[in-house]
C-alpha cells in the first residue's frame, strides 16, 4: 500500500459507488465475465439497499408495462403507442432471467425473500378514461409479453377482482379494469443485499459507512477519495473504471469529476409521500397493484396507484404518490444538496425547465400545499369507503428529477434511465427514475457496452446466458425464457394465450 496526501491509497480494477440495486447488479455481471478483477463497492450508509432500493422507498412494482399508463401515451386519434411498454416488458424479462439464473445456480438465496406474484391492474374511470384503457388493452394484448391480459367493465367481475375498490361502489361514472396475473412485487432492498453477498462470495468487496468526497481524473486513473463516516479516516482509491449508481447522489459526484458531459444537467428533488395501511381486513380485500391515469391537466408523474406490498413478511397497502419538497438529494442527504448542485453551466437549464414546464411547477406547488382532506379525496376515487383513521401518511424515498436541455427547451427526464459516460467510457453513471430497478440487468448490459466496447465480443456469450436481451428472442424462445424464469422464481405461470374482454 502506498500513501497519498489524502491518506492510504488502494488500487482496484473497478470501483462501484452506491450500494443499491444498480451497483449490485453491475458488480455481479462484471464478476461473471471477468472473475479476476478486483471489484469494490462503497456505500455511505451503514448497510446496502437502504436508499431508493429500500422496500419502503419505492412501490416495489416489477415494472413490465402491464398496468402503467405512463408507458402507453395516447395519440391524438385515441389509439395508444405501446412501444415503450413493450420495451420495458422486454427489459424486465432480462431481469427475471438474470435473477432466475442466479437462483438456479445457487448464487442467490431464496427467491421468496425478494419476489412474489401480485396481479397488475389498470384502472380507467370516466368515459374518457375507460376509452383510454380499452385502447391500451387493444394495443398490448396481441404481444406475447402481455398474453392473458383481461379487460372488464362488468361491476360484478371488478368486485371479484378487487373487493376493496368495487364492493358497494355507487355513482354513474363508467369504470373498467385490465388485469394481468404476470405482475410481481419485488423487495429490491433484499435483492440488493443478496446480490452483494454473491459478489463477496466471488471475491468482491463491499464497504459501508464510506462517503465519497471527491472524484478526479489523473492520467488514465480515477482517484476516488472516501471518508469513513464513523472514524473520519480518509483514503484514496485508484482505479481505471468508476461506476456511479448512487441515486440522488450521482449528479453531485459527476459535478465533482468535472466531466464536460454533465455541465448542462440540472436536478430538482421531490419527496414521495404515500398513504399506508396494514389493517388486515383492508389488505385482504385488495390483492394487486392498481395504476390509474393522470387527472386532467396534470403531468404524467402524477399517476396514482394503490399497491399491495409485502415487506419483511408483512403485508400493507400504499396509495400515492403525493409530492413533497425537500432540498436533499437523498433521504439522508444534506439540506444544501440542491443549492450546491447549481452551477453557472446548468443555471440556464434550470431556468428553462421552470419556463417550459409550468404545468409541472404548478402541480408540484399544489401537491406541496395539499391538505389531508385532499389526499383522502384522491384515495376515495380508488377506495370510496376509505376512512382517514385507517391510513397514515409516510414519506417513501427521495426522487431527483433530472433536468436537461433538448432542442432549446428545458426538459424533465421523468421516466427511464439515462446512461452518462465520460473519459472514453472509464466513468459511467445512471440518472433518472422509474422503471429503473426493474430494468437493471438490461440497463447495465448497456452500461457494459458503452464502457467496454472492446471487451464486449469476448463477454457477449456469457452475458447472453445470464441475462439474454429479450428483444432479440423470437416469440417461442421468449415464451420459453419467461416460463423457465417464472418457474425457478416460484411465480405464477405466465398465460400463453390472450383472454378476451369480460
Amino acid at each position: 500500500m502506498i500513501r497519498s496526501r489524502s491518506g492510504p491509497s488502494e488500487d482496484w480494477d473497478v470501483v462501484l459507488v452506491g450500494g443499491g440495486i444498480m451497483s449490485a447488479t453491475l458488480g455481479v455481471l462484471l464478476m461473471e465475465v471477468q472473475p479476476d478483477w478486483r471489484i469494490l463497492v462503497v456505500e455511505r450508509l451503514d448497510d446496502a439497499g437502504l436508499e431508493s432500493s429500500h422496500a419502503w422507498n419505492n412501490a416495489g412494482t416489477g415494472h413490465a408495462g402491464l398496468c402503467e399508463f405512463n408507458y402507453t401515451p395516447r395519440r391524438p386519434d385515441g389509439t395508444v403507442d405501446a412501444s415503450s411498454a413493450v420495451r420495458i416488458g422486454e427489459q424486465y424479462v432480462s431481469s427475471l432471467t438474470f435473477w432466475a439464473a442466479l437462483v438456479e445456480r445457487g448464487v442467490l438465496g431464496s427467491p421468496e425473500a425478494f419476489i412474489r406474484s401480485v396481479p397488475h391492474l389498470g384502472f380507467g374511470h370516466g368515459a374518457d378514461g375507460v376509452a383510454y384503457l380499452r385502447a391500451r388493452w387493444e394495443a398490448l394484448r396481441g404481444h406475447p409479453l402481455f398474453a392473458g391480459m383481461e379487460f372488464s367493465d362488468d361491476p360484478a367481475v371488478l368486485a371479484s377482482w378487487l373487493p376493496l375498490m368495487f364492493d358497494g361502489r355507487t355513482g354513474d361514472e363508467p369504470v373498467a379494469m385490465t388485469r394481468s396475473t404476470q405482475g410481481t412485487d419485488v423487495d429490491f432492498g433484499v435483492l440488493t443485499r443478496q446480490l452483494l453477498s454473491a459478489l463477496r462470495q466471488r471475491g468482491g468487496v463491499t464497504r459501508t459507512g464510506q462517503e465519497v468526497t471527491s472524484l478526479r481524473r489523473h492520467g488514465a486513473t480515477w482517484l476516488v477519495r472516501v471518508r469513513d463516516r464513523d472514524t473520519g479516516r480518509r483514503r484514496e482509491l485508484r482505479t481505471p473504471y468508476v461506476f456511479l449508481g448512487a441515486g440522488g447522489g450521482t449528479l453531485p459526484l459527476l459535478q465533482s469529476a468535472r466531466v464536460p458531459e454533465i455541465r448542462r444537467y440540472g436536478a430538482f428533488p421531490v419527496s414521495g409521500q404515500f398513504l399506508r395501511t396494514d389493517r388486515p381486513e383492508l389488505v385482504a380485500a385488495h390483492r394487486g397493484k392498481v395504476y390509474g391515469h393522470a387527472p386532467a391537466d396534470t403531468p404524467p408523474i402524477s399517476v396514482p396507484h394503490l399497491d399491495l406490498r409485502v415487506v419483511d413478511g408483512r403485508e400493507a397497502l400504499l396509495f400515492g404518490p403525493f409530492a413533497a419538497f425537500s432540498p436533499r438529494f437523498l433521504t439522508r442527504g444534506r439540506p444544501t444538496d440542491l443549492v450546491r448542485s447549481v452551477r453557472p453551466g446548468n443555471l440556464p437549464v434550470l431556468v428553462a425547465s421552470v419556463r417550459d414546464n409550468r404545468s409541472l411547477v404548478a402541480f408540484l406547488v399544489r401537491q406541496v400545499t395539499q391538505s389531508a382532506d385532499a389526499r383522502m379525496a384522491a384515495l376515495r376515487r380508488f377506495v370510496p369507503a376509505a376512512r382517514a383513521e385507517d391510513w397514515e401518511l409516510i414519506t417513501a424515498g427521495q426522487r431527483v428529477q433530472v433536468l436537461k436541455e433538448t432542442g432549446g427547451r428545458g426538459t424533465l427526464v421523468g421516466f427511464g434511465t439515462e446512461i452518462v459516460t465520460a473519459a472514453g467510457g472509464s466513468l459511467a453513471a445512471l440518472l433518472g427514475a422509474s422503471p429503473g430497478a426493474s430494468t437493471a440487468a438490461s440497463t447495465l448490459r448497456d452500461v457494459l457496452a458503452a464502457s467496454f466496447p472492446q471487451r464486449l465480443p469476448e463477454w457477449a456469450a456469457r452475458l447472453d446466458r445470464l441475462a439474454p436481451p429479450a428483444r432479440q428472442l423470437d416469440p417461442d424462445r421468449l415464451g420459453q425464457a419467461v416460463a423457465q424464469a417464472r418457474r425457478v422464481l416460484g411465480l405464477a405461470p405466465a398465460p400463453t394465450t390472450g383472454v378476451g374482454a369480460r
